[in-house]
Formats: structure tokens, C-alpha cells, sequence
């Protein structure tokens, strides 16, 4: 886990963020610390503290393909994604 990291909202930092069209957040209760959304798409997320993934400034570097797959890579479902109407992408 990184120590220095910058995050997207410090006030949010599992989210809701809107980035690349996307509305994406981590439902922290959900969240098992299994860091698979850390490995699909490392420059957004990364494991905090309390071991919950937590949302990077870099998201605006990563695409939406690899944001919504590593949501669909999360053992538990705990990444929810939205496009810019509201309507959810995962999990369905």
C-alpha cells in the first residue's frame, strides 16, 4: 500500500466522484480490502488505512474500460458505477 498518495476528494475518498463521464464510489461496508481493483486499475484506487479502496487524483488518467473492469474484478461488488445520467453499469 502506498503512503503518499494524493487523493481525488480528501472529504470523499472512497467517493462519489465524477470522472470520464463516469460516477464512480466505494461502498466501504462492502469493501474487503482484496485489492483487486488496486491491480486491474492502479491509477485509481489503492487500499487505505483501514484496508478500503479509496479513489486517486490520477483517475483522470486511467480509461472508462479499465475503471468499469475493475469494478467488475471486485470479489464483492463494492465498486458501484454510473454513467452521466444515473444510470448503473455495475453492478446491475
Amino acid at each position: 500500500m502506498q503512503d503518499n498518495y494524493k487523493l481525488y476528494d480528501e472529504k470523499n475518498p472512497s467517493g462519489p466522484v465524477v470522472v470520464n463521464g463516469l460516477k464512480i464510489w466505494v461502498d466501504r461496508d462492502l469493501c474487503i480490502g482484496a485489492a483487486t481493483c488496486v491491480a486491474v486499475a492502479p491509477k485509481t484506487f489503492v487500499l487505505d488505512s483501514e484496508a478500503k479502496a479509496v479513489i486517486l487524483e490520477t483517475v483522470t488518467e486511467e480509461d472508462r474500460e479499465t475503471i468499469i473492469e475493475s469494478a467488475k474484478a471486485c470479489p464483492v461488488a463494492a465498486i458501484i458505477i454510473e454513467d452521466e445520467k444515473g444510470n448503473r453499469i455495475f453492478p446491475k
